[in-house]
């Protein structure tokens, strides 16, 4: 889709917009003549990276802010068409180890960029990057919409919360808002310093620097595995269809076991070698087991339908780090 009438001329603000996914949006938005401010708090392990919009620096305004500043973030919300919310954290054992700070992040923050809307911006946009942690381990597979949340983690109790604050303020407010429940999103960009918001980029670091990797319990646990930009794709509709004001839907695409993916990676790199190895205790009381997505409620919403095959986005991802892997290792 080309999207070029919904975006071009429009005023858009991406939170966590110097990180993995937003600045991967910030690319596809610049492309479709948006004027686009990112909003980034730089906090080392979290991911932003000046480097993500190399290319584009002179093309987006740069608010190095965090979301939890309320007088940031009244100011930032005003005169926007859309706010493309990617602010959080993502690490399900930090969440664990420091619950406080996934609350503040994951839940006050968006009350609070929440009530910067509506207080200053009540006629914006607004769409929440949700995850599959919300749910938990599966009841069943595909796991829908409808299937109930019990999650495993502090993270994902507060995504859980802020998701329903952003369906709430439509609801109440009509400050028009959905949520995109993400899954293992992987491809450039990304944070390669430690493990802890992605195990495919991270075997993909370990690859490229010949070191053993390490696949946690038996490696036949099945995970939904999403490109980037597919996922920016699926953001970019939600945020302009309509029919997806107050929903929740999720995202999600070529379902694989973990020994399979690692096996495919050394395959395409053309060298590697993995080892099966124990959960460590803070991995395996939080581990979900099998996640597949049914993502057929935002296809028939949106039209959107994933086209990038895991072994593209694996030969990409390979390419863009050994290109740039001093800025990022």
């Amino acid at each position: 889709m080309t999207f070029q009438n919904s975006f071009a001329g429009k005023r858009v603000l991406v939170t966590g917009g110097l990180g993995f996914i937003g600045s991967t949006l910030a690319y596809r938005l610049v492309e479709l003549n948006a004027i686009v401010t990112l909003v980034d708090s730089l906090i080392p392990d979290y991911g932003g990276n000046l480097f993500n919009i190399h290319g584009i620096e002179d093309k987006v305004k740069v608010n190095i802010s965090d979301v939890r500043d309320i007088s940031s973030m009244n100011y930032l919300v005003q005169g926007q068409d859309y706010v493309f919310n990617l602010a959080g954290t993502l690490s399900h054992t930090d969440s664990m180890k420091d619950p406080f700070t996934d609350l503040n992040i994951n839940c006050v923050a968006q009350l609070s960029i929440l009530e910067s809307c509506r207080k200053h911006n009540p006629g914006v946009k607004i769409l929440f990057a949700g995850t599959r942690g919300q749910y938990g381990k599966a009841d069943y597979l595909p796991v829908d919409e409808k299937h109930l949340m019990h999650p495993t983690d502090v993270n994902g109790i507060n995504n859980i919360a802020g998701e329903r604050y952003h369906i709430l303020y439509n609801n109440v407010y009509g400050i028009r808002a959905c949520s995109l429940r993400l899954t293992n999103t992987f491809g450039p960009r990304h944070q390669m310093k430690h493990h802890r918001q992605g195990i495919i980029n991270w075997f993909i670091r370990q690859i490229l620097e010949g070191q053993k990797v390490k696949i946690f319990g038996d490696g036949k646990q099945i995970r939904d595995t999403n490109y980037v930009d597919d996922v920016v794709e699926a953001m970019l509709m939600a945020m302009e269809s309509d029919k997806t004001n107050g929903e929740a839907f999720n995202i999600g695409h070529n379902p694989i076991n973990l020994k399979d993916i690692v096996e495919q990676m050394i395959q395409i790199h053309g060298s590697g070698s993995y080892e099966i190895v124990p959960f460590p205790p803070d991995s395996k009381s939080i581990e979900i087991g099998d996640y597949i997505a049914d993502y057929s409620k935002f296809s028939k919403a949106t039209g959107w339908i994933p086209k990038v095959k895991l072994s593209e986005g694996i030969r990409n991802t390979f390419q863009y780090y050994k290109k740039n892997k001093q800025y990022y290792w």
